[in-house]
């Protein structure tokens, strides 16, 4: 049995806050506004898993008015919802994914992403695939106003 879902999410950025992304922390002036840690791309991967499994998505999950998860580390969200991948028996296929943003450039973190989401999901780093892109210069990620991320998970059971 092969499933597929996809998830996308999108955070605006904030001062005074850490940037995480892909579970990374990125030196930058601004970090993402959210009831978590605001990982774009960690929640973007929590949903899409969500999706393939069709459970719903990560705000039935970790609601965002629940104060035991403030700031909670995403990296704990997606480790979760892979646990109930692997309850039912599921196995990563392969995962790509897309960060939008302007700025910061995120090509010298992709590897780092990389190695965190699939030590995250148990895999081979060859199932992981991590692009990322701007819009040159239009929407909210071109106006440097927040980031966006895609995703989309193949999983086999």
């Amino acid at each position: 049995m092969l499933r597929i879902g996809q998830g996308f999410d999108v955070h605006q950025f904030k001062s005074g806050r850490k940037l995480i992304i892909g579970g990374v922390e990125i030196p930058y002036e601004f970090g993402l506004l959210g009831h978590s840690d605001a990982d774009v791309l960690l929640h973007a991967v929590a949903d899409a898993i969500l999706g393939a499994l069709a459970k719903g998505d990560i705000g039935k999950w970790f609601p965002d008015d629940d104060p035991i998860i403030k700031d909670i580390d995403s990296k704990q969200i997606v480790k979760k919802v892979w646990e109930v991948a692997k309850k039912e028996g599921f196995l990563l296929e392969n995962a790509d994914m897309t960060i939008i943003a302007q700025k910061p450039k995120m090509a010298p973190y992709i590897p780092m992403m990389q190695e965190t989401i699939a030590r995250i999901l148990d895999c081979n780093l060859d199932q992981v695939n991590i692009k990322a892109t701007t819009t040159e210069r239009l929407g909210f990620t071109g106006r440097e106003e927040g980031i966006a991320a895609l995703a989309v998970v193949l999983l086999s059971k």
